[in-house]
């Protein structure tokens, strides 16, 4: 087992992804308990899917009855891009989180697993596997962390200390998971080192993080932008200023992210200029043109409508100018009443 674990990592590496770890199959009741305050709260917003499964999250055996481990990988993600903060200082760009920049990691980390799960069991006949990124209730976290692939930082993400010179390191990295039922030989958590910084805390223009591992989804501009069907609360659609799909300002502030270097992987490079475009031009994309721009990429997924409600609130949030005026008129009679009461909001800010 110990010869296997050594080649699984061989092989993790040769398919680009920076680091692996094996850990039991298996989570101490106290794991859930955070979820479940959590979810009792309301702080998942309209994620009922959250709710849905909440109890097999910490429970493996549900997803594959025989399962002995949990190897959990992570693929560093951020593009060779214009930088964030030259991005967000121009009220007139749009903001993309940059793990969105790219094609939509689901595909890539899955592909990469399942090539990976493959070769596993070419090595192994007897054994069984299952391949999950971001596709199943699982606590991807709390796993990842208690076998060593990093620690949970203040913003609730994982935070990985590299390796190297100098080392790579920060929480720009997407994970996924194997089920195996083999007994490999498990790694070891290792220690958090936010120590009694709270820059992630200060840096999120919506007060997400109400306390440090804490985050209320109510608030946060990722899920406003992204998970969020409906109309953004007016109290907070001035604090999401030009961040049109996602929000990084946490890991941006955290220091563990400023050696984060860029990743290497090809699919996860810029694609149709998201990473700098004038709101403006974003703003005249059709539905048909922006099915075609966004295919393949993690933006697909909140539709249309949902892509003119961010922009106009990004312009509603704009410098005052006729450009982002005449684009807000331009759709003030849109089909959609979801994005006419967001581009209303927004001519009221434009001053229109």
């Amino acid at each position: 087992m110990a010869a296997l674990a050594a080649d699984i990592r061989r092989w993790a590496s040769e398919l680009s992804f920076s680091a692996l770890t094996i850990g039991e199959a298996r989570l101490p009741p106290a794991a859930g308990e955070g979820l479940r305050r959590w979810l009792a709260a309301g702080c998942h917003g309209d994620m009922d899917y959250m709710v849905r499964h909440a109890s097999a999250r910490g429970d493996p055996a549900g997803l594959m009855p025989n399962v002995s481990r949990v190897i959990s990988v992570r693929m560093s993600y951020w593009p060779d891009a214009v930088p964030a903060a030259e991005v967000l200082a121009n009220g007139m760009l749009a903001y993309v989180s940059r793990y969105a920049l790219g094609r939509d990691y689901h595909k890539v980390v899955r592909t990469r697993l399942q090539k990976l799960a493959e070769r596993i069991t070419r090595a192994a006949p007897a054994s069984s596997t299952r391949v999950f990124t971001d596709s199943a209730p699982i606590l991807e976290t709390e796993f990842a962390q208690r076998s060593g692939l990093g620690w949970r930082g203040k913003h609730t993400l994982l935070i990985a200390r590299g390796s190297g010179s100098p080392p790579s390191s920060g929480s720009c990295f997407f994970i996924g998971e194997i089920f195996i039922d083999l007994p490999l030989p498990v790694d070891v958590p290792v220690s958090g080192h936010c120590g009694r910084c709270t820059a992630c805390l200060t840096a999120c223009p919506t007060a997400a993080i109400v306390a440090p591992y804490q985050l209320d989804a109510r608030r946060c501009i990722s899920y406003l932008t992204i998970e969020h069907p409906g109309s953004i609360p007016e109290q907070l659609r001035p604090l999401i200023g030009n961040r049109i799909y996602g929000c990084d300002d946490c890991q941006l502030a955290c220091p563990w992210n400023h050696r984060t270097p860029q990743s290497a992987e090809k699919d996860f490079a810029v694609r149709n200029g998201l990473d700098s475009a004038s709101l403006v031009s974003l703003f005249a994309w059709g539905e048909a043109e922006f099915l075609e721009r966004v295919a393949g990429s993690p933006i697909r997924r909140i539709g249309h409508e949902r892509w003119l409600r961010n922009i106009a609130v990004a312009l509603g949030n704009a410098p005052r100018s006729p450009e982002p005026l005449a684009a807000l008129r331009a759709r003030a009679g849109d089909a959609s009443a979801l994005v006419r009461e967001h581009v209303g909001w927004a001519l009221r800010r434009q001053g229109g």
